[in-house]
This record gives structure tokens, C-alpha cells and sequence, in this order.
């Protein structure tokens, strides 16, 4: 390891703390990255006098600092989640027709934060800002799908956690264990009448750095339009690659 360099190391050192649910020991972080010990304190040190980590000497653990919190704010203050996909459903909705979206989860809703309406076609409900029920939406469950089955339980423990709209979709964690099942193994979430009477939906989820789901690009198309669900979720796969490419993202091995 005595190659890599030092600034590449800080970030292998960032990385790894963010990935943990709390504060680690020199210890863990220098067997999780394969350094010498002595290099990982001298590392952290430096990061620390910068305030990118913090140490916790009753713990004896680091976690990360305020300069680390800084530089994601003001990742997020740049909105680049909503730039780098603006350009990929306008191009979806334009060549499908159908009206594209980009979703995340907001605990156990689907949040829509893009839409690109295709001219003279039909209103939907899912507006920008308009948050659904994520178990009816096929691009909740594109997301819900890759999320750990423990997380999965905490956001629906039980039946009364299943919001109706139609009469349709899943209306126990049972039921949801297997459409989840089903729709992460074959890449993509569908949902046809479960949100609006008349409409279908398509969806693949984009990951980040550490292969988690981090938001889902999803077409919809009155039902009646004679088109081959297949056909628009590969578009959808496609696109949700090539987000995934944009954030630095890898998609699950």
C-alpha cells in the first residue's frame, strides 16, 4: 500500500466512515482498509486538525467532522441529484412519450422531485413535491427493493401500514417481501391501476458509491396505450445506468 498515495488514502478513510452507522477505532478503520495503523493515526490526525473527522478519546473512536458535514451540505445545496437526471428523462419522455419521473424515498413515501410530461397527454397525480405511498409505486418499490430487508420490516411492520388508493398492491409485509423479491431480481418495478385507474408505471433504481438505492426513474403510460411494458423498462434500466454512472454509483454485485 506504500504506492497509494497519501490524498487517496484520506478518501478511503472519508468513505469508510461514512459507510458506518457510528464512530469506529483506529483499529477497525485500519483492518477495513488494509493500512498500517501507525499511517491511519497519522491520517487522522491531519483530518482532524482540518475538522474533516473527530475523536472521541472516552471511546477511543473517530467519526466524521464538520468540514465532512460542510462538504455534503453543500453538495446537496447544488442540486446535482436533480441536474444530472433533468437531461436523462427529458430524453426518456421525448423518445417514449411517456411522462418520466425521478423519485426517492422520504421514509415510506415515494417523493417525486422531477417530471417530464410529454405535451396532450393526461394529468397525473404525481407532481413534483406530491409524495405516494411507496409500496403502491413502481418507483418506491424500485427503491425498496435493494434496501435491507431489516430497514424494509421498520417501515412496514405490520398490515395497517398498508395504504389503499385502488384496491390494488401489496397489503402485508408478506405480500411485499415477495413483489420485492420478484422486481429486484428482475432489475425493475412495475405498477398498473395501484395509483391512478387507467394507468401503468415502470421503474429502476440509480445507486450510489456504496451500491444503495438513492433514487428511481420511472415512465408511465395510460393503459390503453398499446406498448410493451418490457420495452419502456429497459429504457428505464438504461437511464437509471447512466444516472448511477453520473453520481459515481455502482450498481449492486
Amino acid at each position: 500500500m506504500g504506492h497509494v498515495p497519501a490524498a487517496t488514502r484520506v478518501l478511503r478513510v472519508l468513505r469508510f466512515l461514512a459507510a458506518r452507522p457510528g464512530p469506529v477505532s483506529a483499529a477497525a478503520i485500519a483492518a477495513g482498509l488494509g493500512l498500517p495503523r501507525s499511517s491511519v493515526y497519522q491520517l487522522l490526525e491531519a483530518m482532524a486538525e482540518e475538522g474533516f473527522v473527530t475523536h472521541l478519546p472516552e471511546e477511543r473512536r473517530w467519526g466524521l467532522g464538520l468540514a465532512a458535514f460542510e462538504i455534503g451540505s453543500a453538495y446537496l445545496r447544488h442540486d446535482p441529484l436533480e441536474r444530472l437526471a433533468r437531461p436523462l428523462l427529458e430524453r426518456l419522455s421525448a423518445e417514449t412519450g411517456a411522462t418520466a419521473h425521478l423519485g426517492v424515498l422520504h421514509g415510506a413515501d415515494t417523493l417525486y422531485l422531477l417530471k417530464e410530461q410529454p405535451p396532450h397527454t393526461p394529468a397525473l397525480v404525481t407532481a413534483v413535491g406530491v409524495r405516494l405511498p411507496a409500496h403502491l409505486t413502481a418507483s418506491g418499490r424500485a427503491l425498496l427493493a435493494h434496501l435491507p430487508r431489516a430497514q424494509v420490516r421498520a417501515l412496514y411492520p405490520g398490515a395497517a401500514h398498508f395504504v389503499d388508493r385502488t384496491g390494488r398492491g401489496p397489503r402485508s409485509p408478506g405480500d411485499l417481501r415477495e413483489r420485492l423479491a420478484v422486481e429486484r431480481r428482475q432489475g425493475f418495478s412495475t405498477e398498473e391501476y395501484q395509483v391512478t385507474e387507467g394507468f401503468s408505471s415502470v421503474a429502476a433504481a440509480a445507486f450510489d458509491h456504496n451500491a444503495a438505492p438513492v433514487a428511481s426513474i420511472g415512465l408511465t403510460v395510460p393503459s390503453a396505450r398499446p406498448v410493451s411494458p418490457s420495452g419502456l423498462a429497459a429504457r428505464a434500466r438504461d437511464a437509471a445506468a447512466e444516472l448511477t454512472r453520473r453520481l459515481g454509483g455502482r450498481a449492486p454485485g
